[in-house]
């Protein structure tokens, strides 16, 4: 197992709060990292450009003053999600940004560009990649990337379609650096049900959309208390890449869940999807196959008090089984 140095003595549970468009902010980041887990957003959430500079000097700030005050219970470092697309035109900027404040930890996605790596590590961050196959994950570590997240069926947003425990099996195969499993987790016992198929860390998103600290519509929450996998969608037409969804918000947009065309996947786009211009993350609502796990909307804290309660007692019934 290889659970990088800047994590190790700071996590409650081997967890990673995976990053949320739009929903994820720094209340919710804060909240993650004092928990015990690592608490992440995406770059384009902070909107303009020039907010990304402030939220990151609130998570420093916050979370140094919180370790300054409990020594013996340090908060999980952060990290900050970067879209490595065509797409997106603030890359650079909000790279040079994550210098600036050296972030702990940046995850990179829909694609694996050495210069992104080689500003992180210029101050001794690390890069984590999130791939949906085995090719792609050779690609990412050829290029620089230090681990690597297998988003695995089921998982929430884009996400791709093999087992996790084949995914794990062909990585582990060859690659013994830090690895992280996404894909419907959303308890302890997932959390070590994927450390017992080879992954590090369990990289959960969908549970904690349903927090208090989450800026997501209260509409959205509830839905994912009321729901369970059966109500999930997979489809590329709402932003070019394939993902689930929750089948009620598509639904509510006009449109038939059973019956979506596909999507021409050369105009990824993070906007708008759909005929009606219903917008992808705002009113179509991403989520994966956990969410049945979910029983109510509550604090962050009470979310990874749950989460840690449960991995211990899976430990306990593995261990006398």
């Amino acid at each position: 197992m290889s659970i990088p140095e800047s994590m190790q003595g700071r996590l409650s549970v081997p967890a990673v709060g995976a990053p949320l468009f739009i929903i994820s902010n720094p209340d919710l980041v804060i909240a993650q990292c004092k928990a015990g887990v690592v608490g992440s957003f995406p770059a384009l959430n902070a909107r303009p450009a020039e907010v990304l500079d402030q939220w990151l000097v609130r998570i420093n700030e916050e979370l140094d003053a919180h370790n300054q005050k409990n020594p013996d219970n340090p908060a999980a470092p952060y990290a900050v999600n970067q879209i490595v697309h065509g797409s997106n035109d603030r890359l650079m900027h909000d790279v040079e940004a994550c210098v600036k404040h050296k972030v702990p930890v940046v995850i990179t996605s829909l694609g694996a560009r050495p210069e992104v790596f080689e500003a992180i590590h210029s101050y001794g961050g690390i890069c984590l990649h999130d791939v949906i196959n085995n090719r792609f994950a050779h690609k990412a570590i050829e290029k620089g990337a230090d681990g690597l997240i297998c988003v695995a069926a089921g998982a929430g947003g884009h996400a791709g379609t093999l087992s996790p425990m084949a995914f794990i099996q062909e990585v582990r195969e060859w690659f013994d650096g830090p690895l992280l499993l996404s894909g419907a987790i959303s308890t302890g016992d997932g959390i070590l049900a994927a450390l017992a198929m080879g992954a590090d860390l369990g990289y959960i998103g969908s549970a904690f959309i349903a927090t208090e600290e989450a800026n997501a519509d209260p509409a959205y929450k509830e839905a994912l208390v009321e729901h369970a996998a059966a109500d999930i969608v997979y489809t590329n037409l709402f932003t070019g890449v394939h993902g689930n969804y929750l089948k009620t918000s598509i639904e509510n947009a006009g449109l038939d869940p059973d019956d979506l065309p596909e999507s021409d996947p050369s105009k990824m786009q993070f906007g708008s999807g759909g005929s009606n211009k219903s917008k992808a993350w705002k009113d179509i609502w991403g989520c994966g196959q956990g969410i049945n796990a979910i029983k109510a909307v509550q604090p962050t804290a009470e979310l990874v008090a749950r989460l840690k309660e449960e991995f211990l007692l899976a430990q306990q019934r593995v261990s006398s089984a």
